[in-house]
């Protein structure tokens, strides 16, 4: 796949504060949902995505330049890139598109011991708001799948390495969205951590 120009992202790359990718603007993918995943790769779940031909979900897509994956797949390490270059629609010129994908032979499910960091689900939701608006981050809630994941509180020490400050409104729109679903969030002393990335 090294001749693709573009990535769609989903997750915490519409968090256009942790990444200086150009060109990024807001994209749709179709044929493909949002899961929480665990791999045997991580520490902890992140988002992945599977074909689903009943969902469409939002996303940014964004150049890579040179074609050069290699600062891109490092981040993305435990996933392949995927070619959905027919399935996303944007405003921009047509090009070769990819998404990251949890490999098959990595995937688990998310607990106690490996769950989704809350300084990770903040980034993405704060992308989706800042880069994609409020009704991004309303369809991110509902068009993910695995909210029965454990969710670690871990806000006062986070543990993903691109977390990003939070304003007061920010931390009450995704404690709000947490409260609506019934997500399960643990507290550290609660969890038998795998080590940090």
């Amino acid at each position: 796949m090294n001749g693709h120009l573009r990535f769609f992202g989903y997750g915490s790359l519409v968090n256009l504060a942790t990444h200086d990718y150009p060109d990024a603007r807001p994209a749709r993918l179709r044929g493909w949902r949002r899961v929480w995943r665990h791999t045997s790769l991580r520490p902890a779940a992140f988002l992945s995505v599977e074909p689903c031909d009943a969902t469409v979900i939002d996303g940014v897509i964004a150049a890579v330049p040179g074609a050069d994956w290699a600062a891109l797949d490092l981040r993305e390490r435990a996933y392949a890139r995927r070619d959905v270059s027919h399935l996303v629609d944007h405003d921009g010129d047509r090009g070769e598109t990819a998404v990251y994908q949890v490999e098959e032979g990595h995937l688990a499910a998310p607990t106690l011991t490996h769950p989704v960091y809350l300084s990770y689900l903040d980034v993405v939701v704060q992308g989706f708001l800042h880069t994609l608006g409020q009704a991004a981050v309303e369809r991110f809630f509902e068009t993910t799948h695995g909210w029965d994941a454990p969710i670690l509180m871990d806000r006062a020490a986070p543990r993903y390495p691109r977390h990003q400050r939070l304003t007061p409104a920010e931390v009450a729109l995704v404690d709000d969205w947490l409260r609506q679903i019934g997500a399960r969030v643990v507290e550290p002393d609660d969890s038998p951590l795998a080590p940090a990335d």
